[in-house]
């Protein structure tokens, strides 16, 4: 896959559907591989409430009917061609697409990764040559699969003070340790994903609205400590969680606000814990996706961390975009024959190269 042209920026395209389920977001931007040198337009499509549910009956499965693969897909085609028409390119602009797809099944212990979604669909109704596959390479190499912004948050922290943590809050947590020299990544923990299951099991509503019923509640210090003796939490990094690790079986039999009040509190000391495996405390914390809007959590980690814990806006990125802007930064990485993952972010044994190919008609 390698190109000659390696000091050439190219506009690209990622997609990304985060553990959440919530929805697809794309986002456009010029890069080298190396520098993010303009942010494009963005867009994100929430699914309807009825796909939503049906695509979460294949979580934990190895694969799903072709009906919602393809259904799925299409989602993605409709966000490229939005994300072009807000944008003063045309579709001929675009170099690569990166199409993450959904996580199913994630247990890198076994060599298993399974994200869905078809690229060469892609590609050939947009006539756009588009990566996907990013995991499998890494994982076939002895690595966890993830996680792979880390390289991204580098990319764009290059003139930041030091050392700098950048904390994902999505389905589940991942944080990126930058110290200017080493990247160390790993999964923290579970973060919106337990949180969003029990407030709508219980409540009909799809989240926490900024905290609030967590806020209201106590939070069980028997159940919160039975979670934390969860080994993951014991295990060095690089590591990583899949979505239905952990459940919600400790907590049913709490009220709603109980629930909520314990499972926020166990998202926020699985962040404090991952202090102890970085080499020094950070100055900062950037975090990144949707757990930046509870805050109640933020409040906590402010708290408990003891040093500023700010959304990514207050650096200029784009927070709701940014794991979709590293997978068009990712593609083009892969196009470039550069690497995606790395021994301090995944556990590979050496850089590892990865991503598929699937080429326009």
């Amino acid at each position: 896959m390698r190109m000659n042209d390696t000091n050439r920026a190219y506009w690209a395209i990622g997609l990304m559907s985060g553990t959440s389920m919530d929805g697809i977001d794309a986002a456009l931007i010029k890069t080298d591989g190396e520098r993010v040198l303009e942010l494009g337009p963005a867009y994100s499509k929430s699914y309807a409430d009825g796909f939503r549910r049906e695509f979460q009956k294949f979580l934990g499965k190895k694969e799903a009917p072709s009906e919602i693969i393809n259904a799925f897909t299409d989602l993605n085609i409709e966000a490229v061609r939005a994300v072009v028409d807000k944008s003063n390119l045309n579709m001929s602009d675009i170099k690569v697409i990166g199409f993450h797809g959904q996580t199913l099944f994630h247990d890198p212990s076994n060599g298993i990764t399974v994200q869905v979604g078809d690229g060469q669909r892609i590609a050939d109704a947009v006539g756009v040559d588009v990566v996907d596959d990013f995991r499998s390479a890494d994982v076939e190499a002895g690595g966890e699969g993830a996680p792979f912004a880390p390289i991204y948050h580098k990319a764009l922290s290059n003139d930041l003070e030091k050392p700098l943590a950048v904390l994902n809050l999505g389905g589940v947590g991942n944080v990126t340790y930058l110290n200017g020299r080493d990247i160390l990544a790993f999964d923290t923990g579970p973060a919106s994903a337990m949180i969003d299951d029990w407030v709508f099991q219980n409540t009909g509503e799809k989240f926490d609205q900024d905290g609030e019923l967590a806020r209201s509640g106590r939070v069980d210090q028997s159940i919160l400590k039975a979670y934390l003796a969860h080994p993951y939490f014991q295990q060095k990094p690089p590591k990583s969680l899949d979505r239905n690790d952990f459940d919600l079986s400790l907590v049913e039999g709490l009220s709603s606000e109980d629930g909520a009040a314990t499972l926020t509190a166990f998202t926020v000391a699985s962040v404090v814990m991952s202090l102890d495996h970085m080499p020094s405390v950070p100055r900062k914390w950037l975090v990144t996706g949707g757990g930046r809007h509870n805050g109640y959590i933020m409040e906590c980690l402010s708290e408990q961390l003891n040093v500023p814990v700010e959304p990514v806006e207050a650096e200029g990125w784009r927070g709701d975009e940014l794991e979709a802007e590293a997978f068009a930064f990712l593609a083009v990485r892969s196009l470039l024959g550069m690497p995606l993952s790395f021994p301090g972010t995944t556990g590979v044994p050496a850089p590892q190269v990865g991503g598929k190919l699937n080429r326009a008609a």
